[in-house]
């Protein structure tokens, strides 16, 4: 495919594969059929809900770049100015009204907690017009600097989280997501059941002896739910992370396994979502030491930059997937739609699962 945003497209992409212009990537799959598939595995009547509470992690340990949700009163005239339940018109403040209000102001990363990317978060530096010169591309071809938009500093910025107002994804933004609906047949692979809470990453080859383990067959447009226990011990810190040993707990997708690579394509999964951080465990070492110029989250890359795929990071998978395991089954109904937050490169979420 050849579009003239891009003359190359990187090796194992599917760049034009549902138009040289979508920015829905493989959530195209996730079509009224899938849907209908979701809502045939809700057999008992169920809900699960698959996100930690906005204020998990807790602080900024985990993660210093995004910072930890902060709620504020909204701002009112009068005698009433931030003050919660006052009971006067929080307008007129005519003591003959009733009226006792409550609003809020909340200042957070949009992926600090259960969370999407949006097909805007990650892209790469690759030659897409074929000149020699790599550029700043995202799935598609669509370019940074011209359809996602970064943010200019501001010199007087009251804060060090107001240092670079106004970033904007024109294009790729997490609002086609939320339009599109996140709702289709969810499928629970988990991987706690058989490697424990150990740090090790997955690859293609242990990922098919657990799937064939559990009889868990994977067909294309299914939203695939990876559980490693991770929220679930994090869950338990109750917002005072142990860094250490959250990193030394759960498992994930071994990201640098071209043929576990290959199979998240060839098998035309919708999207990948996971309760660890990243979906992928890395190896700092295995990075450090890898001498070939290439990503750090190689399947961020591979997903998000060249397929299209979803990511959704750190849902809280435990109960579900126990639930599951007792009753034999691995399918479910999953509703998981983003904030509608245009030019969002990530959202948070609160999923369900109905069974």
């Amino acid at each position: 495919m050849t579009d003239a945003r891009w003359k190359v497209a990187p090796p194992g992409s599917n760049w034009g594969e549902f138009g040289p212009d979508d920015q829905l990537g493989r959530m195209n799959l996730v079509d009224r059929g899938k849907l209908l598939q979701g809502i045939a595995e809700v057999k008992e009547g169920l809900n699960f809900c698959l996100s930690l509470p906005l204020d998990y992690p807790g602080g900024q340990a985990l993660n210093p770049r995004r910072l930890a949700p902060q709620r504020f009163a909204t701002l009112r005239d009068g005698k009433s100015a931030g003050v919660q339940g006052f009971c006067w018109s929080y307008e007129t403040e005519e003591s003959n009204l009733t009226d006792v209000v409550c609003d809020d102001v909340l200042l957070m990363n949009t992926q600090y907690s259960t969370q999407w990317d949006s097909l805007a978060h990650m892209g790469s530096r690759f030659d897409a017009d074929d000149d020699g010169q790599a550029e700043a591309v995202f799935y598609n071809g669509f370019r940074a600097g011209r359809d996602i938009m970064g943010a200019v500093e501001d010199p007087d910025a009251v804060a060090p989280w107001a240092r670079f107002p106004g970033p904007n994804a024109e294009r790729l933004g997490i609002e086609h997501l939320a339009e599109h609906g996140a709702q289709g047949r969810g499928v629970m692979v988990d991987l706690e059941h058989h490697i424990g809470r150990k740090k090790i990453a997955v690859g293609y080859d242990q990922l098919m002896r657990i799937l064939e383990a559990d009889g868990v067959t994977i067909e294309a447009g299914d939203m695939v739910c990876i559980h490693t226990g991770f929220a679930d011990t994090l869950m338990a810190m109750n917002r005072n992370p142990d860094v250490k040993h959250l990193h030394e707990t759960g498992s994930g997708l071994d990201g640098r396994d071209a043929k576990l690579l290959n199979w998240i394509v060839d098998v035309k999964l919708a999207c990948l979502i996971a309760d660890n951080p990243a979906v992928e465990l890395i190896s700092p070492t295995l990075a450090a030491s890898n001498p070939i110029r290439g990503p750090k989250l190689p399947l961020h890359e591979h997903c998000l930059f060249k397929n299209g795929i979803h990511l959704g990071e750190l849902w809280l998978l435990t109960p579900l997937a126990r639930w599951l395991r007792k009753q034999g089954r691995h399918r479910f109904l999953l509703t998981a739609p983003p904030l509608r937050l245009p030019g969002a490169a990530g959202s948070p979420a609160t999923p369900i699962a109905t069974v």
